[in-house]
């Protein structure tokens, strides 16, 4: 008998739980329609960012590349010239690729930027369903020229 109290008395206990649990409200997000709030200090997707008028902050200083630790940050520099100036450094990145399944989303990459050239927002929707699409290259992570509206 003795066994007996020391098999129900912890299985009563466990039913217990599960009865508090059960009487409590559900807490469900549709996911798509609705998105919780993140917490202030979410990084997520990398963005190269752009000044005001229109050229690349990013001067291929690979500081952003060093700083990684998973050593997912590849950068080619190149020389600005008067013809084509894509940065107002003497140096842009000519190429600029993230490797996101190395990546760790540290955060150390938009630390080391001296510029603030690459910056990690919010957006968490990374998904894709080839390992080639998780290569990111500069045109994918470049932000996109802001146009003034026209006025009349």
């Amino acid at each position: 008998m003795e066994v007996f109290k020391d098999v129900v008395k912890p299985l009563f206990a466990g039913l217990g739980i599960t009865r508090k649990r059960l009487a409590r409200e559900k807490v469900t997000v549709m996911y798509p329609e609705e998105k919780r709030a993140l917490p202030p200090r979410t990084r997520w997707r990398h963005v190269l960012t752009r000044y005001d008028s229109g050229l690349e902050r990013c001067i291929g200083c690979s500081l952003c590349a060093g700083a990684c630790p998973a050593r997912c940050i590849n950068v080619v520099a190149a020389e600005n010239t008067d013809a084509e100036r894509y940065s107002p450094g003497e140096r842009y990145a000519a190429r600029y690729e993230i490797n996101m399944i190395r990546c760790i989303f540290c955060g150390y990459c938009q630390e080391a930027c001296p510029t603030g050239a690459i910056v990690l927002r919010k957006d968490f929707e990374l998904a894709n369903y080839n390992r080639e699409d998780f290569l990111y290259t500069k045109e994918m992570l470049l932000e996109p020229v802001r146009r003034e509206p026209l006025t009349a």
